[in-house]
């Protein structure tokens, strides 16, 4: 950003790819969005709810209320039941530098702007199969991504029981007090990506301890 802070992240884990879009803030940076190559994207609202959720099937749009405002069904896909559902192009502003484009499946674009100049990331992706037994094998962040995503939101947590000490000293209950919304909603997050990546139980275990504490 023209802040100096950090705008997109580009991961790559093989020839698999995941771009993450954070927030413009120099401390307790939210994530507004997650790409990955493997077809399973979502962007959050500034107060953490999620805004569109995508899979290799399809996707949503949702209100901040977690009501959904509309879903679709990508062409090639292969669902259980039901009827396959178009999509109708999507335009958000994740912030006022980062937009984010729908227009496919393989059509999916996060914009930059600042200053005059754009960079344009092409997240799409696009998968053809004719039976559920044929979809490609799921991929997820790797075990360091895990662990650095992990100590991040316990830094971030440690730095806010630092702050309710210093400016309330006198509390004596100041380590009982819940941390804030978002540091929340990210711990969550992290462990659900436990959850369904590809670990090993101990590592698994390692990151639970490390948001938990």
């Amino acid at each position: 950003y023209p802040s100096g802070n950090l705008a997109i992240i580009v991961i790559r884990e093989e020839k698999w790819l995941t771009c993450i879009v954070q927030e413009d803030k120099q401390s307790n940076v939210k994530i507004q969005a997650v790409f990955k190559s493997n077809g399973r994207s979502t962007c959050y609202y500034p107060n953490g709810a999620v805004w569109i959720n995508m899979s290799i099937q399809g996707g949503q749009y949702l209100d901040q209320a977690g009501s959904r405002v509309r879903r679709w069904t990508w062409p090639n896909s292969v669902m259980s039941s039901g009827p396959h559902v178009p999509l109708s192009p999507i335009f958000i502003s994740l912030n006022r530098h980062v937009g984010v484009r729908i227009l496919g499946q393989d059509k999916i674009t996060v914009s930059f702007l600042a200053m005059g100049q754009q960079a344009k990331f092409s997240v799409g992706t696009k998968v053809q199969v004719s039976n559920i037994t044929r979809l490609p094998p799921p991929t997820w962040l790797g075990e360091d991504e895990l662990l650095l995503l992990a100590f991040r939101v316990r830094i971030l947590r440690l730095f806010d029981r630092l702050r309710g000490c210093l400016n309330f000293p006198s509390n004596e209950q100041w380590d009982k007090i819940k941390p804030p919304a978002y540091l929340v909603t990210q711990t969550l997050k992290i462990l659900q990506l436990c959850t369904t990546s590809d670990i090993s139980d101990e590592l698994r275990s390692s990151v639970r301890a490390i948001v938990n504490a």
